[in-house]
């Protein structure tokens, strides 16, 4: 990291991504998703209020598994691609009161919660194509209440490892920017004041019939953020050697091309902030007031 900024990803070109942001949600995002709502077994303090961050490439379909399990819990709906992002998003959640799926259901906030106003914060794939995660974490930070934890997943760096020793093999640029190892990310939670981050990993190996399915997924998934990827244009002439060479390596005994994809699921607490005992002390407003409510 240099200066709490990643030095593999292109600033201007992680913005331009995240400004795409569209429904479906891909779907290797959507089975992150589904797995990591099963870590919410595990926690005992059911949240009152929670915050979904970026949903249209965080999990659309995979919102109602973590909606069910909190059961009634107050919900916020964050998109920050762009504002036809938010419009999409309204869109795929607007439901007429007088439908029977809308009735009982807890009122849904599109925008972003206030500060120390959500007791669960839920990221998914969203860390790996930010151009600053330090400030990203921050903003996740400020949205929770004391006590309240994220919850967020990301890709690690044996993503793709088989296309980047394609690349490597060929002589090409680089095929994808850098991603960061958990214990790094950990590292930084702890830096932007969480406290406990419990951090796991996992690889799922995607397999697709032909080359041109496989290119697909991946234009769903992201771009190459790397300042140093190729500048300009590729031709036809060089896709087609681009098809011709993943189907001469990657392709397995059964016939099918394979990828692996390491993913990061992280946990971390929001803890009570520490009061330095001067002989003058200040706390900010929102800080004592969560402190109140905490009984300290």
């Amino acid at each position: 990291m240099s200066e709490g900024l990643p030095p593999h990803i292109d600033p201007v070109a992680a913005a331009r991504w995240h400004a795409l942001a569209q429904s479906p949600s891909p779907w290797l995002h959507e089975e992150v998703a589904s797995r990591m709502q099963q870590r919410l077994q595990w926690i005992v303090a059911k949240p009152q209020s929670w915050c979904h961050w970026d949903p249209l490439r965080g999990g659309l379909a995979s919102h109602a598994l973590v909606r069910q399990r909190l059961n009634g819990a107050q919900e916020y709906l964050h998109e920050t691609s762009s504002a036809n992002g938010q419009k999409s998003l309204r869109a795929e959640f607007a439901t007429p009161w007088w439908q029977p799926k809308r009735w009982g259901q807890a009122k849904v906030h599109f925008g972003p919660p206030a500060a120390g106003q959500v007791q669960m914060l839920w990221a998914n794939m969203a860390l790996h194509m930010a151009a600053d995660p330090q400030t990203l974490m921050q903003q996740w930070h400020q949205a929770l209440d004391i006590g309240g934890y994220v919850l967020f997943s990301c890709l690690g760096p044996d993503s793709l490892r088989e296309l980047h020793a394609l690349y490597a093999a060929l002589g090409w640029p680089v095929a994808g920017h850098g991603l960061t190892d958990m214990h790094d990310w950990g590292d930084m939670l702890v830096n932007t004041g969480f406290a406990d981050p419990v951090m796991d990993m996992e690889r799922i190996t995607l397999s697709f019939a032909t080359p041109q399915r496989l290119l697909q997924e991946l234009r769903g998934l992201g771009r190459n953020l790397h300042p140093q990827r190729f500048p300009a244009l590729r031709g036809k002439a060089w896709q087609q050697r681009l098809k011709q060479a993943l189907a001469e390596h990657l392709t397995g005994a059964d016939g099918q091309l394979s990828l692996t994809f390491e993913v990061i699921y992280g946990h971390a607490v929001k803890p009570s902030p520490r009061v330095r005992m001067d002989a003058q002390a200040s706390v900010s407003l929102q800080d004592m007031r969560s402190m109140l409510r905490a009984g300290r």
